[in-house]
């Protein structure tokens, strides 16, 4: 595992996309607080992340590659419409998908739903160079507090990270979900 700062991790995009694409499984930081993450079509990946956080069933978010693949693959409305216009932002949606094939099954366990993530911040950037969607969960161990610094780190993920970019503490909660579907918004 290897820590890097925003400098290093960028001076090598090209290197560490790679090693995302080849189902690497590492922790960034956003404009709420830490995530960790890993390609979203991954299977292999996202397993690991699910069995990092012993979390058996509850579904993944994403941040997406661009708005536009939100549009190709997520059922829009009127009211998604809206919320795809405020974004970037400190915002979840959780949208009905039009087919579950542009994901693991892993990320939402089969589910016809997923949560759309687009950070304000440069990590956006970086998920628009990979061209797939970046599985985007809180860095914690299941019903244990989010980290906000590296130094908040469970040991378990960390030593099972491939690499961690560190950018100082986040003074954040995570992102506020908002479900399309139900008509639901929900400060964490």
């Amino acid at each position: 595992m290897t820590i890097l700062t925003k400098k290093q991790f960028l001076e090598n995009l090209d290197k560490y996309l790679t090693k995302i694409k080849k189902s690497a499984v590492f922790v960034y930081p956003t404009d709420t607080i830490y995530g960790i993450g890993c390609d979203a079509t991954n299977t292999k990946a996202v397993k690991k992340i699910r069995s990092l956080k012993k979390r058996d069933s509850k579904p993944f978010s994403i941040i997406p590659p661009s708005k536009k693949w939100i549009r190709e693959n997520c059922v829009i409305t009127k009211e998604v419409d809206k919320w795809i216009k405020k974004l970037p932002g400190k915002y979840t949606l959780i949208l009905n998908l039009k087919s579950r094939k542009c994901i693991s099954s892993e990320v939402n366990n089969n589910m016809d739903t997923i949560g759309i993530r687009l950070p304000k911040h440069w990590i956006t950037q970086v998920v628009a160079k990979l061209k797939k969607p970046l599985v985007t969960t809180s860095v914690n161990i299941t019903k244990e507090k989010y980290m906000t610094s590296i130094d908040d780190i469970n040991k378990n993920i960390e030593n099972k990270t491939d690499f961690i970019i560190n950018q100082g503490k986040k003074n954040n909660r995570p992102s506020v979900i908002v479900d399309l579907i139900n008509k639901e918004i929900k400060k964490r």
